[in-house]
């Protein structure tokens, strides 16, 4: 497994509205991001840095590895 990047809340953001998220609201500091197909819910801390804990439990959530997410950026 390859290490993870330091990203921000808003480029992690990004990343996934290329694979097929839609940002359906913000509440506080965290974005609500939707996928339909397959159905996938997740939320992104708007922070300047993401742990790396945070990281890796949303991207399993969205069912994307490192090296598809490093693609992405």
């Amino acid at each position: 497994m390859s290490s993870l990047p330091i990203l921000s809340g808003r480029q992690l953001v990004g990343a996934l509205v290329k694979v097929g998220f839609v940002i359906k609201r913000q509440q506080g500091s965290h974005i609500i991001l939707r996928r339909d197909n397959p159905f996938c819910q997740t939320v992104v801390p708007d922070h300047k840095t993401l742990d790396r804990s945070t990281l890796r439990s949303i991207l399993r959530q969205a069912d994307i590895s490192s090296a598809e997410l490093e693609h992405l950026l």
